[in-house]
């Protein structure tokens, strides 16, 4: 009998999406919203929905999408990885 291998991680096509559009959405949110409030400088993100005529928080709302999506790629991995166990 052939031996029985072991499955590796198993990841939908639109998994990778989730963890890079959410890192890439709160890495420019809230670093566009620091860089503004510190410096008083609009540049990425920040400088974009200040030419779009968005409130101040518009970045934060701009990180805090990132979290949700990071927050969602979290709890996927982790339910299938759970999945996957035997009892």
């Amino acid at each position: 009998m052939p031996k029985q291998q072991l499955k590796t991680a198993e990841t939908h096509p639109g998994q990778g999406l989730l963890w890079l559009f959410g890192t890439i959405l709160a890495i420019q949110g809230f670093g566009s919203a620091i860089t503004e409030a510190g410096w008083n400088t609009s540049f990425g993100v920040a400088g974009l929905l200040r030419a779009a005529h968005v409130p101040e928080w518009g970045p934060l709302l701009v990180g805090c999408a990132g979290t949700a999506l990071l927050a969602t790629a979290a709890r996927r991995h982790y339910t299938r990885s759970r999945g996957r166990r035997r009892p």
